[in-house]
């Protein structure tokens, strides 16, 4: 009888390991979890996440934006994210905007320590700053629809991520400022790569988990041809399956855009994340 019982609570033990493998992106694929853009997995299904993102530049003189932001996996295909946008980049620290995210998975592809994923995305965003910049940046500094494809390869420790996507700016001549054309649309793109550095090998959920992170990102005004291309390296510690921590740099590489603002700035992060709380 106890070794029955023994042998039930070890049966236990690794069907409860096995679910977090498979329910958790911390452990199951947290080398997906990209710091400067989405991959094209999902939260887990009835998860909420709440995140704090603040991003700034320190030249020619150190401004800043926070991000809080929810997060809602309502299935496995779906999920959604509430932002709000603050910051001082125009002088007193203020509410500049917000923005409503969803992305659908609708592509599903699993082997042996690798998958493929293809999902869709759609944002709408607001926000009251003028027109300084030629880019439209849809997570801060303007008002715009954005919708696009992503496609995500996962091989063993190695996760590969490539987005695409177009988005429009809302005209509003009030914010446009003088001799600063208001821009209209944009194409945008990424190749995101992030290896799973520790653990070597995984023995409990709890164990940290260690990423570094390379990231291309693009844009370019179809109109006209400008653009811009930056680097972006980051690296990611995940605690306990459900807080992750993110610090990153991007800066520009190649690019034409006039008074940019996503130019040589600096990420940090925290995300909290709460498992089997919604119905």
């Amino acid at each position: 009888m106890r070794q029955t019982a023994t042998g039930r609570r070890s049966l236990r033990a690794r069907l409860s390991f096995f679910a977090v493998l498979m329910l958790m992106p911390g452990i199951a694929a947290a080398q997906e979890l990209y710091v400067f853009t989405e991959p094209a997995s999902n939260m887990p299904a009835k998860s909420i996440g709440l995140r704090l993102t603040n991003e700034g530049l320190f030249r020619p003189e150190f401004v800043s934006r926070t991000v809080p932001e929810v997060m809602f996996g309502f299935s496995k295909n779906l999920m959604a994210h509430g932002q709000a946008f603050l910051s001082d980049m125009d002088g007193r620290y203020r509410l500049e905007g917000g923005s409503l995210y969803a992305k659908y998975r609708f592509l599903s592809l699993d082997g042996l320590k690798t998958h493929s994923r293809a999902s869709v995305f759609a944002r709408v965003s607001t926000s009251k700053r003028p027109t300084y910049t030629q880019d439209i940046n849809l997570e801060g500094d303007n008002s715009g629809v954005q919708g696009g494809l992503i496609f995500t390869q996962l091989l063993h420790k190695l996760a590969l991520s490539g987005t695409l996507s177009y988005m429009r700016s809302f005209r509003d001549p009030d914010k446009q400022l003088q001799g600063m054309p208001e821009p209209r649309e944009m194409l945008g793109y990424s190749l995101s790569s992030g290896y799973l550095l520790l653990p070597f090998v995984y023995r409990d959920y709890k164990q940290p988990n260690l990423n570094l992170y390379f990231e291309v990102l693009g844009k370019t005004n179809p109109s006209d041809g400008r653009s811009y291309l930056d680097l972006a390296p980051a690296l990611q510690l995940v605690l306990n399956s459900r807080t992750r921590v993110d610090l990153g740099y991007r800066f520009e590489v190649a690019g034409n855009l006039p008074g940019r603002y996503t130019r040589n700035m600096y990420l940090a992060r925290v995300e909290f994340n709460f498992f089997n709380v919604l119905q």
